[in-house]
């Protein structure tokens, strides 16, 4: 029943996101692009006041997931460096956080690029 619970607070937590996403798409003049700085950015920022944690406990993956959560994971490895490195930690905290999913998107994505026949929808 835990799993379920965990499973169900991660759908609807990473819906609510993407779907609050797609809405500043469709009923503003942001493109995917601004949506995606915006996301980035709030999600340091309720990182850095302390509200995006205890969305993370509760929703796991629905919540690290979404663009907010890379946000999160920059911000977290920034302040976890600065309390190990002090300034330095400021310049190499949240790449150092990030890169395991930075390195495996463009891993992955190269992959996807050689099986795959790239190439206009036309």
């Amino acid at each position: 029943m835990e799993l379920v619970s965990t499973l169900a607070s991660a759908f609807v937590v990473g819906g609510l996101i993407c779907t609050m996403g797609q809405i500043l798409i469709d009923c503003t003049n942001m493109t995917p692009a601004n949506v995606l700085v915006l996301f980035v950015t709030l999600g340091v920022f309720l990182t850095a006041i302390g509200l995006y944690e205890p969305l993370v406990k509760f929703a796991g993956a629905g919540a690290t997931v979404p663009l907010t959560g890379f946000g999160y994971t920059m911000a977290k490895g920034t302040l976890e460096a600065v309390h190990e490195k002090g300034l330095m930690g400021a310049l190499t905290g949240g790449t150092t956080a990030a890169a395991a999913g930075v390195g495996s998107a463009v891993f992955f994505g190269y992959i996807a690029a050689l099986i795959c026949k790239p190439g206009d929808k036309n």
